[in-house]
């Protein structure tokens, strides 16, 4: 806690100064980010970092494997993903979605070789929702290596599909107001990929 405390007084110090004023029109006019991200929990991939943007230039929502469930039935039960997808598209009207994957994914190693024994409560359920990634990897591959860089595709490609499910997003998407993004982060290089049309990931 002390590291962070200091780490908020540098940024009274440095930052505050010559960012007040940013932060005095975001907090009176509001934020109107035009993009969503949704990223991976992981402490080593910053959406903000990679895009290099600033405050108020990004909504984000953060979860282990930068998963989006398949659309459902409103219910009373907790949908934290589904809630912030709603806010960001319908409140906010953001106009483009971002899914962004990223290399040595413990999610997706997860989905390989299963949760780890000390996290058994809620974990296996959420990385379930990309099954399918982890069934089409093993079917093209016995390498191990290539097997978790595949899923970790598979998860953008899955999470991409099922943002298409949420009825106000394909209406959105076909009267041209959103359009839907991959992307793939390579920790150790900071290279980013693209998910193109074809369906492959290439240099973005």
């Amino acid at each position: 806690m002390d590291d962070l405390l200091e780490g908020y007084r540098r940024f009274r110090v440095t930052s505050w100064p010559e960012r007040k004023a940013l932060f005095e029109k975001l907090a009176s006019r509001g934020q109107s980010p035009q993009t969503l991200v949704i990223a991976c929990s992981d402490s080593r991939v910053d959406p903000t970092m990679i895009f290099d943007v600033g405050p108020g230039e990004l909504f984000v929502v953060r979860n282990v494997a930068n998963l989006v469930p398949a659309y459902s039935t409103p219910d009373h039960a907790h949908h934290g993903t589904s809630a912030a997808i709603e806010f960001a598209v319908k409140v906010l009207e953001v106009k483009q979605i971002v899914v962004l994957g990223h290399a040595l994914c413990g999610g997706a190693r997860a989905l390989l070789d299963g949760a780890p024994e000390a996290a058994q409560d809620f974990l296996p359920d959420w990385i379930r929702i990309a099954a399918p990634a982890s069934e089409v990897a093993r079917h093209l591959t016995d390498d191990e290596a290539e097997q978790r860089r595949l899923v970790e595709y598979g998860c953008v490609r899955l999470s991409l599909n099922n943002l298409e499910s949420f009825p106000w997003i394909r209406e959105r998407i076909d009267d041209g107001r959103l359009s839907l993004h991959g992307f793939y982060f390579a920790v150790a290089t900071g290279v980013l990929e693209r998910l193109r049309p074809d369906g492959t990931f290439g240099p973005a």
